[in-house]
């Protein structure tokens, strides 16, 4: 797994303010672009948006994987964010999204694209995966998570 690389300390967000799908793009995205200075961010945002009108990323039970190709993105940078209210995020199932897996790779890394998301699907196939992360009371906290989970 290489959820600890793609998800890096300062793009853990424990407190998500956002109420709905925008907010959220928004918020998140501030995020990565200030852990990452080089991103453009309304190109972030403008792949996001794009990979969302085909269809909803809040994938189940309360758990959102938005996710692109961008120029501007080097390999694959993500952003994890907790909310603790909800957001509407027009989900699949209809249920408001707690925990957010935003995940951005550059236009030529389909390969790694593709295994981020089949890492980050396997281990949301665990239950206790998402409920350790929404447990965590640090970026910190998280992050060790991630990495000792990469190693098991």
């Amino acid at each position: 797994m290489i959820l600890s690389r793609i998800f890096s300390k300062e793009c853990i967000l424990l407190n998500l303010e956002s109420e709905d799908k925008d907010e959220l793009f928004e918020e998140m995205t501030q995020a990565l672009v200030s852990a990452n200075p080089g991103l453009d961010r309304n190109k972030v945002l403008s792949a996001l948006h794009e990979r969302e009108s085909k269809m909803s990323t809040g994938i189940m039970h309360g758990i959102a994987v938005p996710h692109g190709t961008c120029a501007s993105v080097k390999g694959c940078i993500g952003a994890l964010g907790i909310s603790r209210s909800g957001i509407d995020y027009e989900s699949l199932d209809g249920s408001p999204v707690h925990l957010v897996f935003m995940v951005l790779c550059g236009e030529n890394e389909d390969d790694l694209h593709l295994k981020v998301l089949k890492d980050l699907a396997s281990a949301l196939q665990n239950p206790e995966f998402s409920k350790n992360i929404e447990e965590k009371k640090s970026a910190q906290d998280v992050y060790d998570f991630l990495c000792g989970f990469d190693k098991s």
